[in-house]
């Protein structure tokens, strides 16, 4: 929980930028731009052997970093369309076959496990998609024989979910899997950076706005949806990463089993709680939770659990793009996963975890 806030850096452009000195901002938004030189490497590379193939079954290696969370949201969104199995693993297993396409990103160039998997499977034949540096073992382990896709923008490794994830969607894309529009991908994330500039105020800009509500409070980001939830668990990673914040991540009905923090979020949101309370004189308001409700999708399961969720929160935050987002889930999720990471930087930054003013404090 962030206990000392300085709120007025945010609705101060000049402030944010001296203290934002490594340009993390900067970095987050470029997102869009990340989804295009992905897309042109690509297909500058060719995926020629996947078009028209529908694969065995489509392999997801997980391994430290964004790989995690990109994982995720590519699970929730393939799982219930793809007509193959959709594998999550950390290693490449024994049974990979020339059917098989696996898809990996790693930031570490000497990721050996990840080495020994990507030999194992171009050894045996499958298609590989590895968004990676392009030296070091794991790029070796493709022996050209890997789509390796080396990093174009110089990006810090804790804002490159969007190069990961959009490596996943080409790939569902060239198979047949889906069917994503990553030109419009692209722009919507573009829009959202530009809504969330440090020049905007915190009361029109929607990351600043996420990040005042998030403030010194124990964040509850519970997903309506799986897609949804999983952008929670890349949501709390980001503000663990970024704000030093530890939140709850979780689908809404397994924050139901929860039962001790689900009663008290439900107390904290039907307590009344004065926002405008001073913690010091007044003492804790609600135990310090904020739920945030998240949704992706707009399908029958998904509006069924929003409604059971704001009929046991009133009055809480259902965070949803898509009155504001052309396009599908994917995108949808990816606009909502750049706000979160947004968000967590402006926590950051005004709590001094990160920036000139925690370079300081060391």
């Amino acid at each position: 929980m962030i206990r000392v806030l300085d709120d007025t850096l945010l609705d101060d452009p000049g402030r944010l930028a001296e203290v934002d000195a490594e340009g993390l901002l900067r970095a987050a938004a470029m997102a869009g731009a990340q989804v295009r030189a992905t897309a042109e490497a690509a297909g500058e590379f060719g995926l020629d052997r996947l078009r028209g193939t529908r694969p065995r079954a489509v392999l997801l290696l997980t391994r430290p970093g964004v790989s995690q969370s990109a994982v995720r949201v590519l699970l929730a969104i393939l799982q219930p369309v793809c007509p193959a199995p959709v594998v999550v693993t950390d290693i490449v297993p024994s049974w990979i076959g020339p059917l098989d396409v696996v898809i990996a990103h790693t930031d570490d160039p000497g990721d050996h496990v990840l080495a020994e998997s990507i030999d194992r499977a171009v050894r045996y034949g499958a298609t590989v998609m590895l968004t990676a540096p392009s030296e070091g073992p794991v790029a070796a382990a493709g022996g050209g024989r890997a789509i390796l896709l080396p990093p174009r923008l110089p990006v810090p490794p804790g804002f490159r979910f969007p190069r990961a994830f959009t490596a996943g969607l080409i790939v569902a894309n060239a198979a047949g899997l889906l069917s994503v529009d990553l030109n419009n991908l692209a722009d919507e994330l573009d829009r959202e950076a530009e809504k969330d500039h440090l020049q905007h105020e915190s009361f029109v800009n929607p990351a600043k706005a996420l990040a005042l509500r998030l403030a010194e409070h124990t964040p509850l980001l519970w997903g309506l949806d799986d897609v949804a939830t999983a952008v929670t668990r890349h949501a709390a990673s980001v503000l663990a990463s970024q704000a030093a914040v530890v939140a709850d991540a979780s689908g809404y009905q397994q924050a139901t089993t929860k039962i001790a923090l689900h009663r008290a979020a439900v107390q904290s949101t039907t307590s009344g709680e004065d926002i405008f309370a001073d913690p010091d004189l007044d003492g804790p308001q609600g135990g310090g939770l904020r739920v945030v409700l998240v949704e992706v999708r707009s399908d029958e399961r998904s509006l069924a659990a929003r409604r059971a969720a704001t009929e046991a929160l009133p009055g809480t935050e259902v965070l949803s793009v898509a009155e504001e987002v052309t396009g599908d889930d994917a995108t949808r999720a990816a606009v909502i996963a750049l706000r979160f990471e947004l968000a967590a930087l402006y926590l950051g930054l005004a709590a001094g975890t990160i920036g000139d003013r925690a370079a300081a404090h060391n």
